[in-house]
């Protein structure tokens, strides 16, 4: 059965569930610190969120590797429900019309419980923004809230949404699909930054100085991490994970056969390219390959900031974090070529990367000079560097 692509009629339903999700975070951070300074409400309620978010880019990579993205093919609701129980009978008639295709019931629980939670921290940031415009003190008093991260974030949540639409309205377009899982990476960034903010303002976060070249390594570890985060949503978006099945060859060949015009011709359909024909076994290959070779030159650099950090003190945890990371990501990776694709490792890899954006950027954030830190401090800065 076709669906309007967009109805807005059960929005005010989902709404109301997006609150009641969302609630529940805030009165937990409430009750357990409701004798702490309005920063510190602040403070927890944003590592709160920044956890549902990760939670959140977890389940969004489940949605993907479980092909629940169009589970409900309209946007908010699915079939014009605010849920799938409402649309049962929709649900199963397409099914019965396409018994392997996207839309089951199972399916379109999944796609819409990522749409729940998306709306309750959606709530969350919402409330963080509220919270920060009411907290802001003049530019020369110190202890206020600084509001423009927040606002920053609260725009960039929007333009998830956008993505998030679009994402089923457009088929699982790989472009679109791709700039929607980077968003969520650059949502947990800005979450980072926020929490790092409030607790260096209580006096709780430390500065460590380190040489310029060593914040130059973390720079580009996180700018490279971004590029690997590119070709490795490129890779699941395209589904051309199996298009290596054993390492560290591929089709048995140092260099297989490809065809990177192909398989790097962005805007183009899910399967197909720009003239409608579907995309060649080599393109698949030449995106799988790709992503390869861009995770040896992350590896080596992320390895090189642990080794150049891991003798620093107050760096020693987001440092060991890292550490685990890289092996959890090598381990993970791997798994997905070797095992077949198992869903358990393909979400952690998704999770992996998405740990490693709120690292990279605690350490950054925690090697800012005692200039940048004055001015991180100071309620009426904007968002800087």
């Amino acid at each position: 059965m076709q669906a309007s692509l967009y109805d807005f009629s059960p929005l005010a339903r989902m709404l109301v569930m997006g609150f009641l999700l969302g609630s529940g975070p805030l009165l937990m951070v409430y009750l357990r610190h409701r004798r702490a300074s309005p920063l510190g409400r602040m403070h927890a309620l944003a590592l709160v969120t920044l956890f549902l978010t990760f939670d959140l880019v977890m389940f969004g990579a489940f949605t993907r590797l479980t092909d629940s993205g169009l589970g409900c093919p309209d946007w908010p609701g699915c079939y014009g429900e605010a849920s799938p129980l409402g649309a049962s009978a929709e649900i199963a008639q397409a099914q019965q019309a396409m018994p392997t295709g996207p839309v089951t019931p199972g399916k379109a629980w999944i796609e819409m419980v990522h749409r729940y939670l998306a709306m309750g921290v959606g709530l969350l940031i919402v409330v963080l923004a509220v919270a920060a415009w009411r907290g802001r003190k003049p530019a020369n008093d110190f202890g206020g809230s600084n509001p423009w991260w927040p606002t920053l974030t609260l725009i960039w949540v929007c333009i998830q949404g956008a993505f998030g639409a679009w994402t089923v309205t457009m088929k699982l377009f790989p472009a679109i699909v791709t700039l929607h899982l980077l968003g969520g990476y650059v949502l947990l960034a800005l979450l980072t930054v926020q929490a790092l903010q409030l607790a260096r303002q209580q006096g709780l976060g430390l500065v460590v100085d380190v040489a310029p070249r060593l914040r130059l390594w973390i720079t580009l570890a996180l700018v490279l991490l971004a590029a690997q985060s590119a070709t490795g949503a490129w890779v699941s978006t395209n589904y051309a994970v199996l298009a290596c099945t054993e390492f560290p060859k591929c089709q048995g060949s140092w260099w297989p056969l490809m065809d990177f015009a192909g398989g790097f011709e962005i805007w183009r359909p899910l399967g197909f390219d720009s003239h409608g024909a579907h995309i060649s076994f080599q393109a698949l290959t030449a995106i799988h390959f790709t992503h390869r070779l861009t995770a040896v030159v992350t590896l080596i650099v992320l390895a090189s900031v642990v080794m150049l950090l891991r003798d620093h003190a107050g760096l020693h945890k987001p440092v060991r974090a890292l550490a685990a990371l890289l092996v959890l990501q090598l381990v993970t990776g791997l798994s997905n070529v070797v095992l077949d694709w198992p869903i358990v490792a393909a979400v952690l890899h998704t999770g992996g990367a998405g740990a490693m954006v709120v690292v990279l950027t605690w350490l950054l954030m925690s090697t800012l000079s005692r200039v940048n830190q004055i001015a991180a401090l100071n309620p009426a800065a904007g968002p800087t560097p």
